[in-house]
């Protein structure tokens, strides 16, 4: 083949040489504007995992580059006149000039044709080729020729930083906070030769031009940074090599995702590599490590497929399904320590102690949690466990093993819980006349000998009319009430959790089936009238609703008052009023469902007029030591829709209203939503909303074992976790969980407790033969 790489990186340069070296007869040219053995930028980070793939698929430049590498394990935190250090980490750093003199040198080495000084404005400047690789960076003009087949999305990021260099060493991965009159400046540092370390600095946007950094040229800007970070600079100096460069030098990172990679344009074939086809935030330093994957992989391809230019095609397809997959994964991590990096100001770094903010800034992109922490560093998450559980009012000695965060108890108002596991309300469609039944009494009695702190039966109708379905739970009248009473003396007998009941009203997504009998679909006869915000269908076939006037909207809040009175009668110790999910109170909250012209739509204010009166006259009823959480949808996950800043907003509406703590769940608004999940995927709504807001959070979702709940409540995103689908798999969830993870302190039902020895003992078997297995 006749291979032509446009762009001298790593992902050029390494997909070049990798194919020599499999077919020497392939003719191949990597194409560089810069000159021969000249580039920018200072050090690079690599893994444990990306060497060994570059052993594999080429030795000799591997052992050159590792011969070159600084390792460390040990990351630092500079924070608030502290310093804390944890080990295990396992860095490797090289600078990148470096990195390209070795590739460009094994190139040369086995045949491939470098040229250099030469800016390559089109693909089409080489007709003869049978495959172009373009390696052109974040800039790609290739890429930009073909945008409409590209599709590139590329979002331009609010924070600024300059990459410089430092000829000071540091012996460990550092990371130095510095509040300024402006705000916050941040400096990643690491050592990537035996006396050079790289020295990115990162601000936002208002604390860049408040410092007037945007008049600056680099060397102002390099004496401004050197002033900010005399402490830790200890007299050392800061460079740029960033001589390409104008202004300031100060930058914005792009995020870039493109829908397809590869392109025929009639003669060759194009393929995108690198930062051509995707970026990964320096926050988790895998941009090169991206661009190096991307290399191996297609050149796999070709070694499975064949190296023919009949098979390019099918190589870069499947280079693509395999690759945009693990892209897919980096990115995500990328962008979750991203944005932490963006808010670290406002969100943590004001109000977080020392302890906290060093393990939120360590699982800031959520790959690395609490179990893996242990592996790494079991000495330093030990001390912060300790650290954690003096903080929830649990006495722990240095010698002793605290209890994990999950497990600590939990206090609020006059309740105290346990721990901080919630059995969440999950619908279960099996009541007659809104009546708990001898199924409800044995679902959640289960589940209340489970261990968990606090267990919520499913969302409880206010009135006939706010059931979504016949099946659902009421509470509207002395029956109920009845039932409800024994229900909750039943989870007060058998052990030690509290009883939640969430108070909702279906609106618009009323008189519709059971799930298994098709889920939101109407019912076939005995339907109700709904009532809304809007006047607006939830399905498009759906019932229309009316839109609630000022006589419904007061027989609606008294409905709720009435069932909360009800509540507390029964002796239940925890009430949920629910705003999500497009419910009824939801519905005023969304614009998607919120269409009125008067007082209450269009602001926020007005959006939240209604559920906030609710709220203040369910307040008024419910005793004063007794929690109100508010369950809100965070995300719309729709075009003009609700996004998480909306429901900080109205989160501090709650709060002034008296709630104590905000459920933070999303979507189910609307039926055109499109949710992006992913691992823990709302966990980071409740993350903005308890540490910008200012109020207590419950994280829900996708959360499924303990080593989730703990990395969530030990880095301050909540302050408990609803459990939904695992614990209808395994009422004994938390007991379960905390056998698994080795706590053996915590009681199970004294009518179990033969069980839990021999439940112990086969995870300690079961752990042993694994460990010899390996």
């Amino acid at each position: 083949m006749r291979i032509v790489c446009i762009g001298g990186g790593p992902a050029g340069l390494y997909f070049g040489l990798l194919m020599k070296r499999r077919r020497p007869e392939h003719s191949i040219t990597v194409v560089e504007r810069n000159k021969p053995y000249d580039t920018f930028g200072w050090g690079v980070v690599f893994s444990d995992a990306m060497m060994q793939a570059m052993r594999a698929a080429d030795p000799e430049s591997a052992e050159q580059i590792e011969n070159a590498f600084n390792h460390w394990d040990d990351i630092e935190l500079i924070f608030k006149g502290t310093r804390q250090r944890t080990t295990g980490h396992g860095f490797i750093g090289i600078g990148r000039k470096q990195l390209l003199n070795i590739l460009q040198r094994r190139c040369e080495k086995l045949g491939v044709e470098l040229v250099f000084e030469q800016d390559v404005e089109s693909d089409l400047q080489f007709p003869d080729a049978d495959l172009i690789v373009a390696a052109d960076g974040i800039n790609s003009r290739i890429r930009d020729r073909y945008a409409d087949v590209f599709k590139p999305d590329l979002v331009v990021r609010p924070n600024r930083y300059i990459w410089l260099g430092t000829r000071k060493p540091f012996d460990a991965f550092t990371f130095d906070f510095r509040r300024t009159e402006h705000g916050w400046f941040q400096a990643h540092i690491y050592k990537f030769d035996r006396d050079t370390s790289t020295f990115i600095v990162e601000t936002t946007e208002d604390t860049f031009a408040a410092h007037g950094l945007d008049k600056l040229d680099p060397q102002g800007s390099i004496a401004f940074c050197e002033r900010v970070f005399s402490e830790t600079l200890g007299g050392a100096g800061l460079m740029s090599n960033a001589r390409h460069l104008r202004g300031s030098a100060w930058l914005n990172f792009n995020r870039l995702v493109c829908d397809a990679w590869s392109h025929f344009n009639g003669r060759s074939h194009v393929v995108l590599m690198g930062d051509a086809a995707h970026t990964a935030h320096f926050a988790i330093g895998s941009g090169t490590t991206l661009a190096l994957d991307d290399a191996i992989e297609l050149a796999k391809q070709f070694d499975a497929l064949g190296h023919e230019p009949e098979h390019i095609a099918p190589a870069l397809a499947a280079y693509e399904d395999i690759r945009r997959i693990d892209v897919a994964r980096i990115q995500n991590a990328a962008r979750n320590a991203m944005e932490w990096f963006e808010v670290v100001g406002r969100r943590y770094a004001d109000t977080m102690e020392p302890e906290q903010f060093f393990y939120s800034m360590l699982t800031r992109s959520q790959r690395i949690s609490h179990e893996n922490l242990r592996l790494r560093d079991p000495k330093w998450l030990e001390g912060y466990e300790r650290w954690f559980s003096r903080r929830a009012g649990v006495p722990v000695s240095d010698d002793e093993r605290a209890l994990p965060p999950m497990l600590t108890p939990y206090r609020v108002r006059g309740l105290s819980l346990a721990n901080r596991i919630v059995v969440s309300p999950m619908a279960m469609y099996s009541a007659k006349d809104g009546l708990i039944n001898d199924f409800h009494i044995a679902h959640l009695g289960a589940r209340a000998m489970g261990g968990a702190g606090l267990v919520f039966a499913e969302m409880t109708c206010v009135s006939p009319e706010a059931r979504i379905t016949p099946g659902c739970l009421g509470l509207w009248n002395d029956a109920q009430e009845g039932e409800w009473k024994r229900l909750v003396g039943l989870i007060h007998d058998v052990g030690h959790a509290k009883t939640g009941v969430q108070l909702g009203h279906s609106g618009r997504k009323g008189s519709t089936r059971v799930a298994w009998d098709g889920i939101d679909q109407p019912l076939d006869h005995d339907n109700w009238p709904l009532i809304s915000a809007s006047a607006l269908p939830y399905l498009p076939h759906g019932q229309i609703p009316r839109a609630m006037d000022r006589a419904e909207m007061q027989k609606v809040r008294n409905d709720f008052v009435a069932a909360a009175r009800r509540a507390a009668s029964a002796g239940v110790d925890w009430l949920e009023l629910h705003c999500a999910h497009g419910y009824l109170l939801s519905s005023f909250l969304s614009p998607l469902t919120n269409v009125r012209q008067d007082e209450y739509g269009g602001s926020h204010e007005n959006r939240a007029r209604y559920p906030l009166e609710v709220f203040r006259a369910i307040r008024a009823v419910w005793p004063d030591d007794r929690p109100i959480s508010v369950r809100l949808s965070c995300h719309d996950w729709t075009t003009g829709g609700n996004t998480p800043d909306d429901a900080e907003i109205f989160a501090a509406m709650f709060k002034a209203a008296g709630a104590d703590l905000i459920d933070c769940s999303s979507g189910q608004v609307s039926k055109a939503e499109r949710p992006v999940y992913g691992r823990l995927f709302q966990t980071p709504f409740s993350d903005q909303i308890r540490n910008e807001a200012q109020i207590a959070t419950i994280a829900v979702g996708a959360i499924s074992e303990a080593d989730h709940a703990n990395s969530i409540l030990a880095a301050g995103r909540a302050d408990l976790c609803a459990i939904a689908r695992p614990h209808l798999a395994d009422p004994a969830w938390t007991l379960h969980e905390a056998a698994r993870i080795g706590v053996k302190t915590i009681a199970w039902p004294k009518q179990y407790a033969t069980a839990k020895g021999q439940y112990e003992a086969n995870l300690a078997r079961a752990a042993a033969a694994g460990a010899e297995a390996k």
